[in-house]
């Protein structure tokens, strides 16, 4: 019989693997594809979901017998089959922790590309000194900043923004008008915002009623001009298409995201090609310090329930109620 062990799906910090070896030695899997993740079961009592590239699938949890734990190192967690995790009543613990270093993210993309940061790069290295009298950057100061989603990382962006001379809308169908008024953000219908915001920034988490909000009928109610931030998820988004076409058209004045449908990116789409996009690999909001905090915690949360207790941060938390509360 095989030991017992914990597996990654992808590569985690050493950090994790610390903590978690207290319990169990940890293995990383050479892919995170199904087929690859199926070979390495036997004996295996924790999972980590790691990246957007494979998950933790029904199937596996049903070739994994022994599993008591599932870890997702940050605040998304639809690569887990969670309605088959819970019915197995394994906990799903994951890290909504790091969101300050995603609002930062998004605040670092929607500044540059208001300030033109890439494109003055390019001509100083070129020495094109002289386009400096043929070009000028933008402001956020004056402008309109709608925020989609105002939970821990919306709200976040919201504070960061405050300084700033600027009006904040915010979309959240569960968040009261006291809440927003106390981030200094006007609550407004989603359509409202979309027509009066001159950025907008997404902060949803993916899922059935938000997956492919941003479609073309709801891209076509932006304000002219508007510029498009997703630092959330690419499903949010319904397809790069729609962006692209938006740019070509000059609806959208500009595009920022660091997400993406289906990751890596086909890279060879006309979006990539667009003077007006500026984009990133996923990795934005992966800071060392918000990575840090992530896998500390999540590391934690899974010892915890490997040793009865239960965890600070768990998606699923009906199945716990067996399980010592925290201290």
């Amino acid at each position: 019989m095989q030991p017992e062990r914990i597996v990654s799906i992808a590569p985690i910090d050493q950090i994790a693997i610390d903590i978690l070896q207290q319990v169990a030695p940890v293995e990383i899997s050479p892919s995170p594809d199904e087929p690859t993740v199926l070979t390495l079961l036997e004996g295996t009592i924790g999972l980590v979901a790691r990246g957007t590239e494979g998950g933790i699938s029904r199937k596996i949890m049903e070739n994994c017998p022994g599993l008591r734990v599932i870890g997702r190192p940050g605040v998304g967690y639809d690569t887990v089959d969670v309605a088959f995790a819970t019915q197995r009543k394994i906990p799903v613990v994951y890290a909504p922790i790091g969101g300050f270093a995603v609002a930062e993210a998004a605040l670092a993309l929607l500044m540059a590309i208001v300030k033109k940061v890439q494109l003055a790069d390019s001509i100083l290295k070129q020495g094109q000194w002289q386009r400096r009298y043929q070009m000028s950057t933008g402001d956020l100061t004056g402008h309109t900043l709608g925020i989609i989603g105002l939970g821990r990382i919306g709200g976040r962006l919201a504070e960061l923004v405050r300084n700033f001379e600027m009006e904040v809308l915010g979309y959240d169908p569960f968040l009261t008008e006291d809440a927003a008024k106390g981030m200094g953000v006007e609550l407004v219908p989603l359509d409202d915002l979309l027509r009066r915001s001159d950025f907008i920034s997404v902060h949803v988490p993916l899922g059935e009623h938000t997956r492919g909000m941003i479609n073309r009928e709801r891209i076509a109610r932006m304000k002219p001009g508007a510029i498009f931030i997703n630092t959330a998820r690419g499903g949010v988004v319904e397809s790069l298409d729609v962006l692209a076409d938006a740019l070509e058209s000059g609806h959208l004045g500009a595009v920022g995201l660091d997400v993406f449908p289906t990751e890596p990116p086909d890279t060879s789409h006309r979006l990539f090609k667009h003077p007006h996009f500026t984009g990133a690999p996923h990795l934005l909001g992966v800071s060392r310090l918000a990575m840090e905090r992530i896998y500390r915690s999540m590391a934690n949360d899974m010892v915890g329930v490997l040793q009865g207790r239960r965890p600070r941060y768990c998606v699923n938390p009906e199945v716990c109620e067996e399980l010592s509360p925290l201290d």
